[in-house]
């Protein structure tokens, strides 16, 4: 076992409704291996039943543009319909790497992007149901969004399942089971 990889870098992306929180939260709590979640930082409120440090890192604007500025983001975006920003902080990953650990981050598409170009050797992963008819049925299965919103985000989960084939892997969650397994698996087979 001294030869395998001690952690790293695994980025889970892919469209509003295709499970990742739920997949990480498992994935955390059943997978053997040495993981941590990155707790992404957000210029938004935290809403009811957040708790700041295990949702998100609430910060204020003021304080996550200083961040910007000194560089302490490894990614960070503007979510322009909203106006708020998100980001994930270097200090928290390489905390994490430095223990040993692999350090998993649930980023969009274009986080990924910026995350690689400075960790060439993270694990990507692309959640995604079997089909845009699966997505669509599970957001509206949500009960919590208008119509519109839904429209919205079928229309950008359209624009990232075109970047699916950028990820290592991409995995279908229509077996939450399955979909905690297959990444697991992915992650004990790095360095072997």
């Amino acid at each position: 076992m001294s030869g395998k990889r001690r952690g790293g870098i695994v980025i889970v992306s892919g469209p509003s409704g295709a499970g990742k929180s739920t997949i990480v939260r498992r994935l955390l709590a059943e997978c053997s291996l040495p993981l941590v979640r990155s707790v992404s930082a957000t210029t938004r409120a935290p809403r009811p039943g957040e708790v700041d440090g295990r949702d998100y890192r609430f910060l204020s604007d003021e304080r996550f543009q200083e961040l910007r500025r000194q560089d302490a983001l490894l990614e960070c975006k503007e979510v322009f319909r909203q106006g708020f920003w998100y980001g994930t902080l270097r200090e928290e990953v390489s905390s994490g790497l430095s223990a040993g650990k692999w350090v998993v981050l649930e980023i969009d598409v274009e986080g990924m992007q910026a995350v690689v170009e400075q960790h060439p050797d993270a694990v990507t992963v692309f959640l995604r149901p079997s089909t845009l008819e699966e997505l669509e049925r599970r957001l509206r299965g949500r009960g919590t969004e208008s119509e519109e919103a839904i429209r919205r985000r079928l229309e950008v989960a359209c624009r990232e399942l075109d970047f699916a084939d950028r990820y290592r892997h991409q995995v279908i969650n229509d077996s939450a089971d399955q979909a905690v397994a297959e990444i697991c698996e992915i992650l004990r087979s790095q360095g072997e």
